[in-house]
């Protein structure tokens, strides 16, 4: 066998283990999914070897996702670790073989202790798969690695076990895209859920005139403010329109252009946006309107800020 042939013969023995999964989502995955949505403790993830380094992702999943989670090392756990467990804890554990020694050792604290246990195991039958509250089998028909031994397709299936857990107990809580982006401050996804707010141009920098105010005066604030645009303010300072560049192009026929009033020039109900918006969202309805800044108000529609297509551009999240 060729390196190519063996690269896919490993790529669809991984994904027929995934595969096999489908129909194995039934009642057990139900009942998972309610304890875990009804837990008032942590989730707590273990397991040994490449199992664990699968329990260590999946608790990092549940945790971004709303979920308190955290990996408890199953050697560290029987020297101590184990008083982070407790009564009102679900405990997730990841065995194959349901025969890992380690775990096995903390099967008699976890009932002690009043903790449930959900096991993502191959051998239902195994002592670890009798012990556990819910079974969820991740069995396989073989490893991908040539010699059947290298845990390859049973830690791939364990994982999507997991993420599987974890999109649906999402899910079931209610978690919206809010939530992820007040979770995810840093990174790649932090930038593309960064709220309005931390994008705007706000006080002194936001381009502000009012309806009276003679266009003249109008196109100095323009300029001197570099946004292409100024919020008009009428009553109560509320937004009575905003003036761009485009609009100083479209009345430049005026006679005494320079001589009018702001809002002889101004668009009235321009597109606003509220403060607490994800950016991507801002782009969304730029792209939508074709125009490049959005003003933002709150709920009495007084001016909070300005958010400039440039802005989102610098903080390279899209």
């Amino acid at each position: 066998m060729t390196d190519l042939e063996l690269a896919r013969k490993v790529l669809r023995t991984e994904a027929a283990a995934i595969l096999a999964l489908v129909d194995r989502v039934d009642g057990r995955f139900s009942g998972a999914i309610d304890m875990l949505r009804d837990c008032r403790g942590r989730v707590i993830l273990t397991g040994m070897g490449k199992s664990g380094i699968i329990a260590r992702k999946v608790a990092a999943t549940f945790s971004s996702t709303g979920t308190p989670a955290f990996f408890l090392h199953p050697a560290e756990a029987v020297h101590g670790d184990l008083g982070a467990v407790q009564g009102d804890d679900v405990v997730i554990a990841l065995s194959h073989t349901g025969e890992t020694g380690e775990l096995l050792r903390l099967l008699e604290t976890i009932r002690r202790i009043g903790a449930r246990l959900i096991a993502l195991t191959g051998s239902s039958d195994s002592t670890l798969g009798r012990a556990a509250d819910i079974v969820l089998d991740c069995g396989i028909d073989e490893e991908a690695c040539p010699l059947n031994l290298a845990p390859t397709a049973s830690t791939t299936a364990a994982l999507a076990m997991g993420d599987a857990l974890a999109m649906v107990l999402l899910v079931a809580k209610g978690f919206r895209q809010e939530d992820f982006a007040s979770l995810h401050p840093g990174g790649g996804i932090g930038k593309r859920l960064m709220r309005v707010e931390a994008l705007m141009h706000t006080g002194a920098a936001v381009p502000a005139v009012r309806t009276t105010t003679l266009m003249r005066a109008v196109v100095t604030e323009i300029s001197a403010k570099g946004l292409g645009m100024a919020c008009v303010l009428g009553d109560n300072d509320r937004l009575a329109g905003i003036i761009t560049d485009g609009d100083l192009r479209r009345h430049m026929g005026l006679p005494d252009m320079l001589a009018q009033q702001a809002s002889a020039v101004m668009t009235a109900g321009p597109q606003t946006i509220g403060r607490s918006v994800l950016a991507v969202q801002a782009l969304a309805l730029m792209e939508q309107r074709k125009i490049t800044s959005l003003v933002v108000v709150d709920a009495d529609a007084r001016v909070e800020g300005v958010l400039h297509l440039h802005d989102l551009w610098r903080t390279q999240m899209f």
